[in-house]
C-alpha cells in the first residue's frame, strides 16, 4: 500500500516515531509521502526522508493555512530555493482554505497560483488542500490548463459533481479516513468514480478511519480505508491495493 499524504514528521508522533513507522511497515505500507506546511517544519520532514531512503518521500510547498500578510512572500521565496536545490516528488500541500481563513483570500489565490506555475515549469505534481473553496480552487486550475498539470486533490470529501469535476481536469481523488465516516457521504457515491482515478491517503496525525475516529491517525490504519472500498468497489483487497498503487506510482513518477 501506498499512503500519498502523511505528516509523519509531525509532532504528535515525538515520543513513537519509530515503532509508528515499524507499525505501517509491517502492515504493507511501502512508500509514504510528506506533504511540507511551512519553513518551520521543512527540517524535521527533511531529516525524516534521510532515515528512510527507501520508503519516505518529501513534498515541497506552502500550506494555504499558513499564507500569512506578513510571511507568505518570504515563505515562497524557500519554496522556490529548495525546488531549485534539489528533487521533490511533488509541491504540495498546496491550495485554498476557506474555513479558517477568509480574508485571506486574496494572497492564497497568489501563492496557490505561484506554485501551481513553479509544478507546470518542473514538471511536478501538485497535491491540492481545498476546504470550503472547491470553486475558487477549479477557478484556478481552468486558468492554470496545461498537459504537464497533473496531482492529487487531497482529503476529498465534496460531492460526486465536485468528484467529476477532478477527474475531467485530470486529477486523483486521495481517499483517506472520511470514506469511513457515516457522516462522510463520499462512500455513498465514490463506486461512480473509476478506480483508477484513486489514490489511498491517511493524512495522519488527522482524520483517523473509523474505529479510531477522534483519536490519533497513523499510516498503518490505511488497511482500513482499503477495506471500506473493498465493500464499495466490489473488488477484493488485493485488486484495490494493486491499482491505486499504480495510480499513485504514475502520479509521482
Amino acid at each position: 500500500m501506498i499512503d500519498t499524504h502523511t505528516h509523519l514528521y509531525s509532532d504528535e508522533f515525538e515520543n513513537d516515531r519509530k515503532e509508528m513507522m515499524e507499525r505501517a511497515l509491517n502492515k504493507g505500507v511501502s512508500r509514504f509521502y510528506m506533504p511540507a506546511i511551512d519553513s518551520q517544519t521543512h527540517e524535521a520532514m527533511l531529516h525524516l526522508e534521510k532515515q528512510y531512503p527507501q520508503h519516505v518521500f518529501s513534498m515541497m510547498g506552502l500550506h494555504p493555512c499558513y499564507v500569512k500578510p506578513e510571511t507568505w512572500e518570504s515563505e515562497l521565496k524557500i519554496v522556490k530555493k529548495y525546488l531549485d536545490q534539489r528533487s521533490f516528488c511533488a509541491i504540495g500541500e498546496i491550495g485554498i482554505d476557506l474555513y479558517w481563513e477568509k480574508d485571506t483570500l486574496d494572497i492564497q489565490v497568489k501563492a496557490f497560483e505561484q506554485q501551481v506555475d513553479w509544478a507546470i515549469e518542473k514538471d511536478l505534481p501538485i497535491v491540492i488542500h481545498t476546504r470550503e473553496s472547491f470553486d475558487e480552487v477549479f477557478a484556478v486550475l481552468e486558468r492554470k490548463k496545461h498537459a504537464n498539470l497533473r496531482g492529487i486533490f487531497h482529503c476529498f470529501s465534496g460531492t460526486l459533481e465536485q468528484a467529476k469535476k477532478v477527474v475531467d481536469l485530470g486529477l486523483m481523488l486521495g481517499i483517506g479516513g472520511v470514506v469511513t465516516f457515516k457522516n462522510g457521504k463520499i462512500d455513498q457515491f465514490l463506486h461512480e468514480i473509476p478506480l483508477n482515478k484513486i489514490v489511498l491517503e491517511t493524512d495522519s496525525p488527522y482524520l483517523a478511519p473509523v474505529p479510531y475516529r477522534g483519536k490519533r491517525n497513523e499510516s498503518s490504519y490505511l488497511d482500513l480505508v482499503v477495506g471500506k472500498l473493498v465493500n464499495i468497489y466490489k473488488m477484493d483487497f488485493a485488486e484495490i491495493e494493486h491499482i491505486t498503487d499504480e495510480n499513485a506510482l504514475r502520479i509521482f513518477s
